[in-house]
């Protein structure tokens, strides 16, 4: 490579890293300690969290709903995710005057507590996490922060490579700290970079809905969407269908798979979205939706996980391999060091631009 060739790669990579390394480093650090906090803020506050093991009330979820609606309007989307063990609360995540999540007992509905979105050391770190405190805004952001990453990466190898194979991962431990650091982030980032892109591009992936958009697109097949709703008169005529029974028949068609989500949107001209966890499906809510008529439960639609289009079925890979559910403990502790060594890199890099500044 041309020595101009090489110091334009090493301005980019300075500079890259000095602008967007550090908030980088950041979402990767918090990512490793979220790993750690989430089974804490489940022990410590296990008032929210665990129930007495106990028959779930039958009209469980409408009634719910009926209080919920009464206290935060008609205006307000509702997310309801099921109990998954015998001693697990109802949660309700709320989005409208208030934005947080419910705790409930199943047993009777009785509230066990609630939790404004960015209330308590892990929802504040999650939202800096997955949008930077930035709703919506901070997802393209961090889909930039990827693209930072890869820039990075490309730039690192391309000054990395080396004219002598034999001293590609050499440690220099006698020529003072700084350069035994130089040599630990050099090697570091050849030698891990590509499995640190895993948890990075994953996490860009999920947060910035373009690109499974884009990958549909490339791949040329049709897009997956919800139904609208019919303007049929019968299905607004009589009293409107429980919440619980629009359940057991979204159930119904997939022989009784358990639930992950009940989603109501704010709208009351969109459809209900219940999603059902099969047991061939890597993704631990499940990707597989029933949609159903607000008012009279009638299925409207029911999309298989594995025959959603490309883009959105990635997810049911993407999701679990990001959050290290895919695997077990092996890939969560893999993915909490693969955090800590992107934020080392970050750290050190810029550690290294300022001594030699100095």
């Amino acid at each position: 490579m041309g020595s101009r060739l090489r110091r334009g790669w090493l301005r980019l990579h300075r500079w890259l890293a000095l602008t967007l390394g550090l908030p980088l480093a950041v979402v990767a650090l918090l990512g490793a300690v979220l790993l750690v906090l989430k089974p804490i803020d489940h022990w410590r506050h296990a008032e929210l969290f665990s129930v007495a093991p106990g028959p779930a009330a039958s009209d469980l979820l409408e009634r719910v709903r009926q209080r919920l609606g009464a206290e935060f309007g008609p205006g307000a989307a509702l997310t309801f995710r099921l109990p998954r063990l015998a001693d697990e609360s109802l949660r309700v995540a709320v989005r409208g005057p208030w934005d947080g999540t419910i705790y409930l007992d199943p047993r009777d509905a009785s509230e066990l507590g609630r939790r404004g979105e960015h209330e308590g050391a892990f929802n504040l770190l999650f939202e800096i996490h997955s949008a930077l405190l930035l709703n919506e805004t901070g997802k393209p952001l961090l889909a930039l922060l990827a693209l930072a990453y890869l820039v990075l990466l490309i730039g690192g190898l391309v000054l990395w490579w080396p004219k002598r194979w034999r001293r590609a991962l050499v440690l220099t431990l006698d020529r003072g700290a700084l350069r035994a650091l130089f040599d630990l982030h050099r090697g570091g980032g050849a030698l891990l970079g590509l499995l640190i892109g895993v948890p990075v591009l994953s996490g860009a992936y999920m947060a910035w809905r373009p690109l499974s958009q884009a990958v549909t697109t490339l791949s040329g097949q049709p897009s997956t969407a919800p139904p609208r709703l019919p303007g049929l008169a019968a299905d607004v005529q009589g009293p409107p269908l429980e919440l619980d029974a629009m359940v057991k028949l979204a159930r119904a068609g997939f022989a009784g798979a358990p639930v992950g989500y009940v989603q109501l949107p704010a709208h009351p001209g969109k459809p209900i979205r219940v999603r059902l966890r099969l047991a061939d499906d890597p993704h631990p809510n499940g990707l597989s939706s029933v949609w159903l008529h607000p008012h009279s439960g009638r299925v409207l639609a029911a999309h298989r996980w594995s025959e959603l289009d490309p883009g959105a079925r990635a997810y049911s890979v993407i999701y679990p391999l990001h959050t290290g559910e895919l695997g077990g403990l092996g890939t969560t502790v893999l993915n909490g060091l693969l955090g800590l060594a992107l934020a080392g890199l970050g750290g050190s890099g810029i550690y290294l631009w300022w001594k030699r500044r100095g």
